[in-house]
């Protein structure tokens, strides 16, 4: 298990590009999605969803944690799986809970992230990832 989460068996260069420029954007968008919740904080607090049973503040702070935290570490490839874990299941809940009873279109955006956030806990970061350098690397590198 420790070898999936921080290791994995990295792609070759030819299929490591695509995933960087993919990787980099979702993370680049969602940053831009966090940050907009960020600068609405003070609003954001006094009535954000709380689905998990917490308070509204409780919830948004985690809602930025993952799209905020998560996504920078996700940006540079930096414990790319374990970093999609929490945007994976910040975008379950957006979909299915708080957007449960939307039409589908309301819904259509969050999926799309869902999907890209299950490809990179799936994949990992590829070769052009801090993860590559700091784990993969080292390891086949010494044998």
């Amino acid at each position: 298990m420790k070898d999936f989460l921080f290791l994995g068996k990295p792609l070759r260069k030819g299929r490591s590009l695509p995933l960087l420029f993919v990787r980099v954007f979702i993370a680049c968008m969602m940053l831009l999605h966090g940050g907009a919740k960020w600068m609405a904080f003070g609003e954001l607090a006094d009535h954000f969803p709380d689905p998990l049973g917490g308070s509204p503040v409780v919830s948004v702070v985690f809602s930025l944690l993952a799209e905020v935290g998560c996504s920078v570490l996700l940006l540079f490839g930096l414990f790319t799986r374990l970093s999609a874990l929490p945007l994976i299941f910040n975008m379950i809940i957006a979909i299915w809970v708080i957007h449960g009873d939307d039409p589908f279109q309301m819904k259509e955006l969050g999926i799309l992230y869902l999907a890209f956030y299950i490809l990179f806990f799936w994949i990992g970061g590829g070769r052009y990832s801090l993860d590559y350098v700091f784990f993969w690397k080292r390891k086949y590198r010494n044998g």
